[in-house]
C-alpha cells in the first residue's frame, strides 16, 4: 500500500485526524485534540518502502510478530505494548492492513472516555 493509500483510507475511518510529528510520521489518531489515541502510524522502512505501524490484540501480535516483513512495532513493543509494524516484504496484503488498521482505530478508541465516544458516535453499544 502506498502512503498516500494509507492516509486516505485513515482519513476514512471516524473521527480521526493526523498530526506530523516524532521525526516526521504521520500520526493518525481518534477522538479531539488531547482527548485522542494513537492507532497508526507511518515512517520509513527499510530503503524507501513506507512502514506501518498498529495497535493489535493480544493474540494478533502473537500471530503476526514472527511474520516476514512485520516486526513488534520498536519502542512501543518494547515497552509492553502490542503494537507491529509493516516494514519489509511481503508484509501484508492491501485488504488485511486495511481489517488490521480498522481494528486498531477500535481499539484505540475503546480507550477514550465512554462520553466522548458517544458524543463522536463510536463503539455503539
Amino acid at each position: 500500500m502506498k502512503k498516500d493509500a494509507f492516509d486516505a483510507f485513515c482519513s476514512s475511518l471516524p473521527a480521526t485526524f493526523h498530526v506530523v510529528q516524532w521525526g516526521g510520521a504521520t500520526v493518525w489518531k481518534v477522538g479531539t485534540g488531547e482527548q485522542s489515541k494513537v492507532f497508526a502510524i507511518a515512517g520509513w522502512g527499510d530503503g524507501a518502502r513506507p512502514a506501518y505501524t498498529f495497535k493489535v490484540s493480544p493474540i494478533a501480535y502473537e500471530m503476526l510478530r514472527e511474520e516476514p516483513g512485520l516486526r513488534p512495532a520498536p519502542y512501543l513493543a518494547s515497552r509492553g505494548m502490542k503494537w507491529i509494524q509493516q516494514y519489509g516484504s511481503p508484509g501484508l496484503g492491501e485488504a488485511d492492513l486495511k481489517a488490521y488498521l480498522a481494528e486498531s482505530h477500535r481499539l484505540a478508541s475503546r480507550n477514550l472516555t465512554k462520553k466522548l465516544q458517544r458524543t463522536l458516535g463510536l463503539n455503539p453499544a
